[in-house]
């Protein structure tokens, strides 16, 4: 499974932080591990840095032998709580297109 991590200009990540983003996404989703050919993640800051509700984001994006690519974002008032969710949001989203599979 190849793991991108992207972000804007806004937030910056460094590569040791992008490599413990990597493991933690790898680890997350290894129970698609087989499955999982590549995913993208985005961080972003919606409001060029000023404070505000739920203005970091999230979006990961899955590519699947045999499936379309799915595409999930969370955005929260901290950049960690915007990982969890998308991350939370990419396994139910992954899981229940498998399971979509499995009934056809």
């Amino acid at each position: 499974m190849q793991i991108h991590v992207n972000h804007d200009n806004r937030v910056r990540v460094g590569e040791e932080v992008a490599a413990r983003l990597s493991t933690v996404i790898e680890s997350y989703l290894a129970q698609f591990g087989e499955r999982i050919t590549r995913v993208e993640m985005h961080l972003s800051d919606e409001n060029a840095g000023k404070h505000g509700n739920s203005d970091k984001r999230c979006v990961l994006e899955a590519r699947l032998a045999n499936i379309a690519p799915i595409a999930v974002s969370h955005q929260a008032d901290n950049l960690q709580v915007a990982i969890d969710g998308a991350l939370e949001k990419l396994q139910h989203a992954i899981s229940h297109a498998i399971g979509k599979l499995k009934t056809h």
